[in-house]
């Protein structure tokens, strides 16, 4: 019970805070406007959380090493490359199945289906290396203690069921759109067709 709290915890800080840092980064760097960065209504966004989920694991995993800076620089290219794979694998799920591409990294270089890129990358690596540096020792001693009230186990249960459900109407809502987008090009191809149709008929009995 304490490490599936613990792992809530993270889940939804790493939500949050992300949220936080997509909205500024899209006010201030790429749309220059304020928008929601997020698929869902709530201001979270689960991929941060899981990313935060595999900054806490692999930070906290003893790989035995005595050399403690090649043991340094294993967490910190592990970290890295945890990082873009969550990145492109969220970024699939959404494109493939869902069809919404939330991000588009198509302008870059060395960029794979528009998803990932080298310099992104090399982004998270900067910041999981922040983590591993001056947050996780902090925060493993922080989630630790408020994991045993027994009351935080009640809130943080309802926050992520509150996500939980917010995940299923967003993707409701998303296939609804999508089907509605989907009902409306048919129906204006259709009338397409019959445009070019009596088009068509009128040329004809011109002619004649």
């Amino acid at each position: 019970m304490k490490y599936l709290v613990i792992a809530s915890t993270l889940f939804v800080i790493g939500s949050l805070v992300g949220w936080v840092i997509e909205l500024l980064f899209r006010r201030f760097v790429s749309q220059k406007k304020w928008m929601n960065p997020g698929f869902l209504v709530g201001p979270y966004l689960p991929i941060y959380g899981f990313g935060v989920l595999c900054l806490y694991a692999v930070s906290n995993i003893s790989f035995g090493i005595s050399e403690e800076w090649l043991d340094i620089v294993i967490h910190i290219l592990l970290i890295g490359v945890l990082m873009t794979v969550v990145e492109f694998l969220a970024g699939l799920i959404f494109i493939k199945g869902l069809h919404v591409k939330l991000w588009d990294y198509s302008n870059r270089k060395g960029n794979i289906m528009g998803i990932i890129c080298p310099s992104f990358s090399l982004i998270w690596l900067v910041v999981g290396s922040l983590y591993f540096f001056f947050l996780n020792p902090s925060l493993v001693k922080v989630i630790g203690w408020i994991s045993e009230n027994l009351i935080y186990t009640y809130f943080i249960g309802g926050v992520v069921g509150a996500m939980i459900v917010d995940f299923a109407y967003s993707l409701h809502l998303g296939i609804k759109v999508k089907q509605f987008a989907e009902l409306s090009s048919q129906r204006f191809d259709s009338i397409k067709k019959e445009l070019i149709r009596r088009l068509a008929t009128v040329k004809k009995s011109k002619e004649k």
